[in-house]
């Protein structure tokens, strides 16, 4: 995987983090929780979605170009 491709995967990643963040503690997520017992379903996309774009990013970083 290219670098570049790497590093915006892991950006994007943190910053879906912080956003997913962010929106739980908005107030229709604590009206949410109150009544389901969970956050609404854009904070839990948000928060999945970034930790699987910042996991690939990540490990694209590392694991480099194998090429023969």
């Amino acid at each position: 995987m290219n670098k570049a491709i790497s590093i915006a995967l892991l950006t994007a990643g943190i910053i879906l983090m912080v956003y997913g963040a962010n929106a739980s503690d908005s107030l229709s997520s604590g009206v949410s929780r109150f009544f389901t017992g969970s956050p609404t379903d854009k904070t839990v996309w948000l928060l999945v979605g970034g930790l699987v774009s910042a996991i690939v990013g990540f490990f694209g970083l590392f694991r480099g170009s194998e090429r023969n």
